[in-house]
């Protein structure tokens, strides 16, 4: 939304593609790729009816893009990982909507198809970030029960 922003989402994607071509004449392609993703903390915004300004609600803007992107996120891993228990259970596996967000889209092959992925969830030990501290932990734990293709 704001170039000049340094609160969003970072994702750098690094591919590789290796060729071979057999006696045969048979040409194989293995394909990489290293996706690093640093998302930007959910934004809660407090606003001052007595001093609106233009750049509050660029502000306002931004944290909402944000958060609709981190819900979108906290959604696909809900449903992967509720997909692993209904597969264990012999139940249909429900759909994963990959497409409601640019990052989720963007990760679809690293949380859901034939990948490996870890996540670093960064807490704080000061109770004034207690909520914020919760939150990571509990979407950390989600993402702990995905179990890729």
């Amino acid at each position: 939304m704001n170039e000049l922003s340094s609160r969003s989402h970072s994702v750098f994607t690094l591919k590789v593609e290796a060729s071979s071509t057999t006696a045969g004449g048979v040409t194989s392609t293995r394909v990489a790729r290293l996706n690093l993703i640093d998302l930007a903390g959910s934004e809660r915004q407090t606003f001052d009816p007595h001093h609106p300004s233009a750049h509050e609600s660029i502000r306002v803007k931004e944290a909402g893009a944000i958060n609709r992107s981190l819900s979108a996120l906290t959604n696909v891993i809900m449903s992967l990982s509720r997909s692993r228990r209904k597969s264990s259970a012999g139940q249909r596996q429900p759909f994963v909507r990959y497409r409601d967000s640019k990052l989720t889209f963007l990760l679809r092959d690293s949380l859901g198809g034939n990948s490996k992925t870890v996540i670093v969830a960064c807490i704080s030990p000061s109770a004034m970030c207690f909520g914020e501290t919760l939150s990571t932990l509990k979407f950390a734990a989600r993402a702990k029960h995905i179990r890729c293709a």
